[in-house]
């Protein structure tokens, strides 16, 4: 596994070594994060019901009004617990 990841990784590297950074292209690479973390919240949250996707909308609204990740993830968190506690 640790060769595996060390060739994935360094893969990246050369591969984006190659690449002619475009507007276009520095666009991409710049929404690469948010939308791995959405592809890997979005189906979590689905299988695990109600409370988890309520506490993913309050942590998204929570990070659009305070822009603090650790507000937003205590927020979310809260959110499902409270939920959870109240038998949803």
């Amino acid at each position: 596994m640790a060769v595996a990841t060390y060739l994935c990784r360094a893969s990246g590297v050369v591969l984006m070594s190659r690449v002619r950074l475009t507007p276009r292209v520095t666009r991409a690479l710049q929404a690469l994060p948010g939308s791995i973390v959405v592809a890997t919240v979005a189906p979590l949250a689905a299988q695990a019901g109600a409370p988890a996707i309520a506490g993913v909308l309050v942590a998204l609204a929570t990070m659009i009004v305070v822009r603090w990740e650790l507000a937003a993830l205590i927020a979310g968190l809260g959110a499902v617990m409270l939920l959870r506690a109240l038998g949803v």
